[in-house]
């Protein structure tokens, strides 16, 4: 990757969607460390550390949450409103139209997309001042003045909304003027600098207090090299059907005749399972936090389901089997994918064309979809139950599973972006 790096930004055009990339993303981080007024960022701070849906949002903001910032929403109301868009295209027959529809559904689609960001962005802002100004996460002090509640109140909620639809718009700049998909890598950048915030806070404290500690540091870091690995390997895994075309004469031409293949990945879901089981188990308990922070239910609720318990667990470990096979059957049909061959004058090796071929992909599917919910589960709850066996609290909130899975994938995808655009430069070259 670093050497492709170098051989980019030796190419003045590439070099210059670089730049702008990083000029957006610096701009970014500036936004995630800019506290809104009328905000108590001690408080903020105390309320995302006690609990881990927050600080998972927290992560993929760079820590903006925890700063009370203008950016602390990030990109989790685009996240959440492009899942809720997936799910809608599958079951509303008039959506999944429109992403048939080529260029012009996408662009419809898109914009709906935005609409629903704009709406959880402001559903998500009024939360967080409804929950954190009832127990004194607001000043209610704007500019040095002190103001009426509720002025304070719809200054934050407008400050939120705004930042959170700026991110939004970040991410469109980035993939278009600049390299790879801008809303995964504002994700990227965000839990990169929570996790380097996190690793230097660790290291400063163990040569400051406990030079013991440094030794849990390095073990900690070897075991999150080797996940990482477990991570890389799975992710470019991949099974390959292989396809052979017949020949065909038309004419006097000759067509067809060749050989490839189907590659299904083992992970082809990528980290969403882990996202939705995750959101869909923790939004109880973050809606009765807002809410109802002090009944005798919630605190039940905390104790015997909450993030950390058991029960907890088993719950994310069988939600993201549902997810995992859920996504693959969006992603992937057999029965299309068998018509397609069928119509193009393939066929699969020792296996019938038609119903025998589609029948034959569907098993396929389901097998390394099995093997990739197995590695989501295990990813999702044994790297956390290492981490907290080696006892570093600080890193253990810096390096989720989620976050390690999305750095991997948005790292492979942004160097395979790069290596299309030199190989594009080199065919301009060759052409001339």
């Amino acid at each position: 990757m670093f050497t492709t790096l170098k051989n980019a930004f030796r190419v003045k055009e590439i070099r210059n969607k670089l730049l702008i990339t990083l000029a957006l993303l610096l701009l970014f981080r500036i936004g995630s460390w800019l506290p809104v007024p009328g905000i108590n960022v001690e408080f903020f701070q105390q309320q995302v550390a006690g609990q881990d849906f927050l600080g998972l949002l927290s992560s993929l903001s760079g820590g903006a949450l925890a700063n009370g910032a203008f950016l602390a929403l990030g990109v989790s109301p685009y996240i959440s409103a492009s899942i809720i868009m997936q799910l809608l295209t599958v079951a509303i027959p008039a959506l999944e139209r429109l992403s048939k529809m080529g260029e012009e559904g996408k662009k419809k689609l898109n914009k709906y997309t935005k609409y629903a960001a704009l709406f959880l962005a402001t559903a998500n802002a009024v939360g967080i001042v409804i929950s954190f100004g009832n127990q004194g996460g607001i000043n209610y002090s704007l500019f040095g003045a002190t103001a009426p509640a509720w002025t304070a109140s719809v200054f934050v909620i407008l400050a939120l909304v705004a930042g959170g639809m700026f991110t939004y718009w970040l991410g469109e700049k980035i993939s278009e003027t600049g390299i790879g998909n801008g809303m995964s890598l504002l994700i990227f950048v965000g839990i990169l600098s929570s996790a380097g915030v996190g690793l230097l806070s660790s290291f400063t404290s163990a040569f400051n207090n406990n030079l013991d500690a440094l030794w849990e540091i390095l073990i900690f870091m070897g075991a999150l090299i080797a996940i990482f690995g477990l991570i890389v390997f799975i992710d470019l895994s991949e099974r390959k059907i292989p396809i052979q075309y017949a020949k065909q004469i038309k004419g006097r031409k000759m067509y067809g005749g060749q050989s490839t293949f189907i590659p299904i990945r083992v992970n082809g879901s990528g980290v969403l399972p882990i996202i939705f089981a995750m959101s869909l188990l923790a939004f109880p308990q973050l809606l009765m936090s807002i809410f109802w922070p002090t009944s005798s239910f919630y605190n039940w609720y905390s104790i015997n389901l909450g993030t950390g318990t058991w029960v907890y667990s088993i719950l994310v470990a069988l939600l993201i089997f549902g997810f995992a096979f859920f996504y693959a059957q969006i992603s992937f049909n057999p029965v299309d994918t068998s018509k397609h061959i069928q119509q193009n004058g393939g066929f699969i090796p020792g296996i019938r064309p038609g119903k025998p071929t589609s029948d034959y992909l569907a098993k396929i599917s389901k097998r390394i979809t099995l093997f990739g919910a197995i590695f989501l589960a295990f990813i999702a709850l044994v790297p956390t139950l290492i981490f907290k066996a080696i006892g570093n609290g600080s890193l253990i909130g810096a390096f989720s599973a989620t976050g390690m899975l999305i750095v991997v994938s948005v790292a492979l995808e942004f160097n395979k972006q790069l290596e299309g655009q030199l190989l594009m430069k080199n065919y301009k070259g060759f052409l001339k």
